[in-house]
């Protein structure tokens, strides 16, 4: 291509047969390929809502938001037998257009607190950044955080407040039950 292009600066600009054939194909290709992806993210993620839909797994859901199937709102409840039981949280989940080569954006909507989310509801979970693989899934992520709500990962906190509760569970729920209204 630099060749082409080397040989181009060489000769008249302003000549049709000289400029014509690289550039429309090039830019067609491009468009096309595109598409490709687009419709394969589109697939891919109508075939994940179906099998959240049929799954039936406890305390998880999600749905894309009115008509865009690339925003997400889910909901997982708290796991039972952790200071979470009885809670339940609102995320955003925002896929981008290489998913599933790349994890969607996902964050806490209702305020949680919590050693491994932030103020401002961002996620440290390994398969949300460096340990994501296209294997995932929503369902994998959902659950994951659900997870993570109960064994939280104390020694990489978002929340060093959270964090440093965490040891004493009584507290930690007292803390839970301060800050956590109930949608109503």
């Amino acid at each position: 291509m630099a060749t082409i292009n080397d040989h181009h600066q060489d000769s008249n600009p302003n000549t049709p047969a000289a400029t014509a054939p690289a550039v429309p194909t090039a830019k067609q290709a491009v468009p096309t390929a595109k598409t490709v992806d687009t419709q394969s993210v589109l697939k891919r993620l109508q075939s994940e809502l179906m099998a959240l839909m049929m799954g039936g797994d406890s305390g998880v859901s999600a749905f894309p938001e009115e008509d865009n199937i690339f925003c997400w709102k889910g909901t997982i409840t708290g796991s039972k037998d952790t200071v979470f039981e009885g809670t339940e949280y609102k995320l955003s989940l925002s896929f981008p257009s290489d998913y599933p080569f790349k994890p969607p954006k996902v964050k806490f909507e209702t305020a949680c607190f919590h050693p491994n989310v932030d103020v401002y509801g961002n996620i440290c979970l390994d398969i949300l950044q460096d340990k994501w693989s296209s294997a995932y899934d929503v369902r994998t992520i959902l659950l994951s955080i659900q997870s993570l709500l109960g064994e939280p990962n104390i020694s990489s906190p978002l929340n060093t407040q959270a964090a440093s509760l965490w040891g004493n569970q009584e507290e930690y729920r007292k803390m839970l039950e301060k800050l956590y209204k109930p949608s109503a």
